[in-house]
């Protein structure tokens, strides 16, 4: 059946409500307003303002609330109307939600589930545009999820959920309305898996969450060009799926990585090709390429905003590829 990215949410976060009735939802916007990109769409009239709760606007208050409510036994997903805003409860999340377990020598857990939209979206300006992943990634203690499909965001909400660890979910908003082939049975997908989206023997293509969708089609256009390249989606970022990396790595010998993130910024996919693998005898900085976002601020004008990260249309992608992939 296809739906879409936010029905395929959606449908997921009802099933898990339904099955247990631990699990609530809590944010602003989320119960009469349906959720500020309207995820939560029917769940205030289900399963009432006890487990669909609206707060006021305090992301630090209403985070560490969750995460005692995780303490105490019951399973909180908490939306965030973007995850520039989730900066403010970065106290709870990196210091609490992170840490409790390990402090408290796994007597506590914290199965607590921090989603909503991140990255780049249209016209929204600077603070509203930003991706912060690798920030997350950077914090033992916690999971970081990024899917890019319908169906890899039904199956993963889900083990997200059902997981005794917190986990921050990453929901691109151009997905939303993304259509695809979802399941109607209850699956799950595990974290820390990655997958092959696109066999291919010339170059490995790693791309998450919209991204993907660009190696895809820069991958389609290559073909034509006598270039078959894999594509591999990550899907999880804390913990990743290296086994599958390195293994199309050293299949192809040539790497690119598509990434959205500021040209400067530390990402945790750059640390590891220049750390972790090599290829063919070679060192990973000698084959690895990186194709992201120039070291700009998010513009209001969507021309800037086109500019500002990797498109197939304007070839950097495809060129970056190609200057390897046909060697």
């Amino acid at each position: 059946m296809k739906t879409t990215y936010r029905e395929a949410l959606n449908q997921a976060l009802k099933e898990e409500m339904r099955r247990d009735d631990r699990v609530f939802l809590i944010g602003e916007d989320v119960a009469y307003y349906q959720g500020a990109f309207k995820v939560s769409k029917g769940f205030l009239e289900e399963f009432g303002s006890s487990r669909v709760v609206d707060t006021p606007i305090t992301e630090l208050g209403f985070t560490g609330l969750a995460i005692g409510a995780a303490m105490a036994g019951l399973r909180p997903v908490v939306e965030v109307m973007t995850f520039n805003f989730a900066l403010l409860a970065m106290d709870q999340v990196v210091n609490n939600a992170a840490k409790i377990r390990y402090m408290s020598g796994g007597q506590l857990s914290v199965p607590i589930v921090i989603r909503g939209p991140g990255s780049a979206a249209r016209q929204l300006g600077a603070q509203h545009s930003q991706s912060l992943e690798a920030w997350f990634c950077h914090v033992p203690g916690l999971k970081v999820v990024a899917p890019a499909t319908p169906f890899d965001a039904k199956g993963l909400i889900k083990s997200a959920i059902r997981d005794e660890n917190p986990v921050i979910f990453l929901e691109a908003q151009l997905l939303y309305p993304v259509q695809g082939e979802v399941g109607d049975d209850d699956y799950t997908i595990p974290l820390g898996v990655a997958e092959v989206k696109r066999p291919g023997t010339d170059v490995t293509l790693i791309a998450y969450s919209k991204m993907l969708l660009v190696a895809l089609e820069a991958a389609g256009k290559l073909a034509q060009e006598g270039i078959q390249a894999e594509v591999i989606d990550p899907r999880t970022l804390r913990p990743l799926d290296l086994a599958t990396l390195a293994t199309s790595a050293k299949k192809t010998g040539k790497v690119v990585i598509v990434e959205e993130g500021s040209r400067r910024a530390i990402k945790f996919l750059s640390i590891w090709r220049l750390s972790t693998l090599s290829v063919s005898g070679r060192s990973a900085g000698q084959v690895f390429v990186i194709a992201r976002s120039e070291t700009t601020k998010q513009s209001h004008e969507t021309k800037d905003e086109i500019a500002a990260f990797p498109v197939v249309a304007r070839n950097d992608t495809i060129r970056h590829i190609r200057r390897i992939g046909g060697e």
